[in-house]
């Protein structure tokens, strides 16, 4: 049996060593909130971004304020040049890469049989082949260090259950569901764990308008067991122990946290 790659420590023991992680899409929702739980566990963060420095600048800022070292890097994933620039720019601040969090997505609604072809398109390549180049790109770094790495992606529970008028979206996340089944495999043998988190509701920017129509969010709330939103935070909680050496034994899969929203969903 191949001896495991040394020097991971527990959720607890990442508070003592120092690591690199990129977090793509970063700087805001559920991308900030994995960037600060990393950022307290001693990791060096790359918060990538797209569009408007602002937000990804003002959380570099808060970071360093608190001691921790971090940089922004503006990338799209949906580019392979610049995939391959963003771990080169981890590389660069902090002469290495040890864990990659896919968390950049986005979402359009729209009846399928009226789905602009431009929707489709940019789901696809920001969703699936985003987490593709910035994957390989990451996995090539880990595979040179020798020393392991993590790979962890935000999924949805939309890659396992539908949600009409969504039907980009939910393949997006239905062909991350298998790429990351299938590289996990590739990549074992070096150490490199690779697994999904897929959330249900959680409370962020992009679900205000849900939140805000008493109506819809009712309805939510109903396939929901727990009757609550989730938090950016418990999403982020999950990430880290993902990246812990608690899950290591843990590659090919997806953690739902959902609160029980997939075994309700419908039943109602």
């Amino acid at each position: 049996m191949k001896e495991k790659a040394a020097g991971w420590g527990t959720a607890t023991d990442m508070l003592s060593q120092e690591r690199t992680a990129i977090v793509t899409g970063g700087a805001t929702g559920i991308g900030a909130a994995i960037v600060r739980a990393l950022s307290a566990a001693a990791t060096n963060i790359v918060i990538d971004y797209v569009g408007d420095p602002a937000p990804a600048r003002a959380l570099v800022a808060e970071l360093q304020g608190r001691g921790c070292a971090a940089v922004a890097c503006e990338a799209n994933v949906s580019l392979p040049a610049d995939a391959d620039r963003l771990v080169a720019a981890a590389v660069a601040a902090f002469g290495r890469l040890d864990i990659l969090v896919n968390n950049a997505g986005i979402e359009a609604r729209y009846p399928f049989v009226d789905t602009p072809d431009d929707v489709w398109q940019r789901e696809i390549a920001v969703n699936l082949s985003g987490p593709f180049y910035c994957s390989r790109s990451a996995a090539k770094q880990m595979i040179a260090q020798a020393h392991g790495g993590r790979i962890v992606n935000v999924s949805s529970i939309h890659e396992e259950i539908a949600a009409p008028t969504n039907a980009p979206y939910c393949a997006s996340k239905g062909g991350l569901r298998m790429l990351a089944r299938t590289i996990a495999v590739e990549l074992a043998q070096y150490d490199i764990t690779v697994n999904n988190v897929a959330p249900g509701a959680i409370d962020t920017p992009m679900d205000a308008a849900t939140i805000a129509n008493k109506k819809l969010d009712n309805e939510l709330l109903a396939e929901i067991p727990l009757h609550r939103w989730g938090k950016p935070e418990e999403v982020a909680g999950l990430v880290l122990w993902l990246c812990s050496e608690a899950a290591s034994y843990i590659t090919g899969t997806t953690v739902v946290i959902d609160g029980g929203m997939m075994r309700q969903a419908g039943s109602l």
